[in-house]
């Protein structure tokens, strides 16, 4: 299939309530042409909602949704000229794979030979050639997904919705379609919109990551900022494991249980703030260490779990709470002599120090 030049979607102050319940609320929010652009949250939190609402399934009571320069708030979803991929996959049980695949090229009154040769072009794409006379019910869960992306594609649309599509695979099969999906995205250039509660899967295949929590827009980032720079806590927790230690300002400096901090930046707001802690980025402190460029912690083992590749530690700061650090489990490293009721020291670079507000819910 050839590539098409994705359109960019401009989204203002769309909201949606149900009786006294925002299920979203006053979005913003600009999407780049050919972007991948992943919508995370847990359930119920609006990301689905807003999803249909680009789809036209969902009419927002407020707002504006312009594809490129067109208002589309108003139009029907076959008027959009999206492609839609459901989280069932919502295939045709009567229909053969080339038959389900053809269908939105019949609906465009496609004459039958471009139908053909476009429905083998797409499964060529999806690595199905050869699928096209198959039932739906002699297909695997993962050629099933397959067919109904190309359904989604085959019509060229310049925009793809995609609501959770890799949710009923196994686990290997999915992340192996995570990389598929991003390949094929980069290939053939349209503008996705991807709907996950998988934070890790979000991670993966998307430019830029949407966290919605109560039908409100907490942050809009690249994965690396989201997970690095989180807005709040509530983002912190919901990308990747984190601590948090609550902090004190004094003048332009940051507090924890009377340690002056050493940070990168500081958070714009001084209220409520938090230090948050990802396990990975904890090291143990050797002897000879130079550790001038970061913050120190003494603190007490209280318990080891192995993970295979790597193991994680529990430690009692001082104060008497509890925080853990994940730590590789190959030969050689001064941690595999660690044992519960040691006292040791723990190293966190002031690059990783990161300071949150404690909110976002």
């Amino acid at each position: 299939m050839s590539k098409v030049n994705g359109l960019p979607i401009s989204i203002s102050g769309i909201t949606k309530c149900y009786g006294n319940l925002y299920a979203l609320d006053h979005i913003d929010l600009e999407i780049k042409q050919g972007e991948f652009l992943t919508l995370l949250g847990p359930s119920g939190s609006g990301k689905t909602t807003l999803l249909m609402a680009l789809a036209g399934f969902t009419r927002p009571d407020h707002g504006s949704i312009k594809f490129g320069n067109e208002e589309v708030v108003l139009k029907a979803p076959h008027q959009r000229g999206v492609g839609m991929m459901f989280q069932n996959y919502a295939l045709f049980p009567h229909m053969n794979v080339a038959q389900n695949i053809g269908y939105p090229l019949r609906l465009r009154k496609i004459n039958k030979p471009e139908i053909a040769e476009r429905v083998n072009q797409a499964l060529e794409t999806v690595q199905l050639t050869g699928f096209g006379d198959r039932r739906v019910n002699q297909l695997s869960g993962g050629q099933r997904q397959r067919v109904a992306l190309a359904r989604a594609i085959v019509f060229g649309p310049r925009i793809l919705l995609m609501d959770e599509p890799l949710s009923a695979l196994d686990k290997n099969l999915r992340e192996k379609m995570q990389i598929e999906l991003r390949h094929l995205h980069e290939k053939l250039g349209m503008t996705t919109v991807y709907v996950t509660h998988d934070q890790r899967e979000a991670l993966t295949m998307s430019d830029r990551i949407v966290v919605i929590n109560n039908g409100k827009l907490m942050q809009c980032a690249t994965p690396r900022d989201l997970y690095d720079y989180p807005a709040n806590k509530f983002v912190a927790e919901f990308i990747g494991e984190s601590a948090f230690l609550k902090v004190v300002h004094q003048g332009d400096d940051i507090y924890f249980n009377g340690q002056k901090l050493l940070v990168e930046a500081q958070p714009e707001s001084q209220q409520d703030s938090l230090l948050m802690i990802r396990p990975e980025r904890l090291m143990v402190m050797v002897d000879g260490q130079n550790a001038e460029n970061a913050n120190i912690f003494n603190v007490t083992v209280s318990e080891i779990v192995y993970q295979g590749e790597t193991k994680i530690i529990y430690v009692l700061l001082n104060n008497g709470e509890t925080i853990s650090m994940r730590l590789s489990t190959r030969s050689g490293q001064p941690q595999n002599n660690i044992n519960v009721g040691d006292q040791i020291k723990l190293v966190l670079h002031k690059s990783d120090t990161t300071i949150v507000e404690d909110g976002g819910y």
